[in-house]
């Protein structure tokens, strides 16, 4: 794809305003719409909205090479890409600890990629705290597709379905509970399975496994195998994207139905910590220590007393 240099002039300019906006979102300098302003010339799209595609799954599954591929497949394909890759938060300076620029450097050289390290920082569920208002930016800035990585932290990364139009989990054989881990809640928000290193012994038997998943949750989730350190299946993987694209699939009423049930979780357990911290409960707590009660019985007594506080209406 040649590319004039008016364009490629364009496009680091482009690259250069949407670092320093995500930067400026990061660190709490600027909120969203003064963020946006600064991206001044966006690249030349068609008027929608860019395909959001989020790729998670647990730490080791090949997140990031599965992404290296995607973009050179869009990229092919003639899109643009901005990745927005969350990596784990170093305990000394909260940066990221990877950095997804380095592991995806043969990009480093195409004016129609952009990527983005972002550190995960306070977050437990797999994007970082301004993951939300990068994945805008990006949009501003005229990028086709937005790609976001979770973190792969090897908890159940359920915060990628409010962000994404459609959600790719990866997972690899022979990684023990993987496959059950996946059953806590990821075939509600999956569109997309993949059993990546397809070419280890166990492949077909976690494909399998994860039909048995797909049947039970009765959505129609396709369920592909790869080799992405090779390339291969990866034809499969961006047929079942444009599909989803064309389809319209979209993430929109399981993210409400997530963000509701978190806000009513977060909520209850709020009220629940209230009541532990209460007078009734740390006489109760005084009495176990003392062992003028059992476990059992602090227990019994502890349960309608936290139950009624967290379904108490104000």
């Amino acid at each position: 794809m040649t590319v004039s240099s008016a364009t490629r002039a364009t496009h680091s300019r482009v690259h250069r305003d949407l670092a320093r906006a995500i930067s400026s979102v990061e660190n709490g300098y600027a909120a969203l719409p003064a963020a946006l302003a600064q991206i001044d010339e966006p690249l030349e799209r068609a008027a929608t909205s860019a395909y959001v595609v989020g790729v998670t799954g647990p730490p080791g599954a090949g997140k990031s090479t599965l992404v290296d591929r995607l973009i050179e497949s869009f990229r092919a394909n003639g899109e643009t890409v901005a990745v927005i890759a969350v990596d784990p938060s170093s305990p000394f300076t909260g940066g990221a600890v990877l950095g997804d620029r380095v592991r995806m450097q043969r990009h480093a050289g195409d004016a129609g990629v952009f990527i983005r390290s972002m550190a995960s920082r306070e977050s437990g569920g797999g994007l970082a705290p301004s993951t939300h208002q990068a994945i805008a930016l990006a949009e501003r800035a005229g990028f086709d597709v937005v790609i976001v990585e979770t973190v792969g932290v090897g908890q159940i990364e359920l915060e990628i379905v409010g962000v994404a139009d459609v959600v790719v989990v990866l997972t690899v054989p022979a990684l023990g509970d993987g496959v059950q881990s996946i059953k806590a809640g990821l075939t509600e928000i999956a569109d997309i399975f993949i059993v990546n290193m397809a070419d280890r012994p166990g492949a077909n038997r976690t494909a399998t496994e994860l039909l048995q998943m797909v049947r039970e949750s009765r959505r129609p989730i396709p369920v592909l195998q790869t080799t992405a350190s090779e390339g291969a299946g990866l034809p499969a993987v961006m047929d079942a994207l444009a599909a989803a694209r064309a389809g319209g699939i979209s993430n929109a009423v399981r993210a409400l139905r997530f963000d509701v049930l978190r806000e009513v979780r977060d909520a209850a357990a709020r009220r629940a910590l209230a009541a532990l911290d209460g007078e009734t409960a740390r006489s109760l707590f005084a009495q176990l220590e003392a062992r003028t009660i059992t476990r059992a019985e602090a227990r019994e007594r502890l349960l309608p007393l936290v139950s009624n506080e967290v379904i108490r209406a104000d």
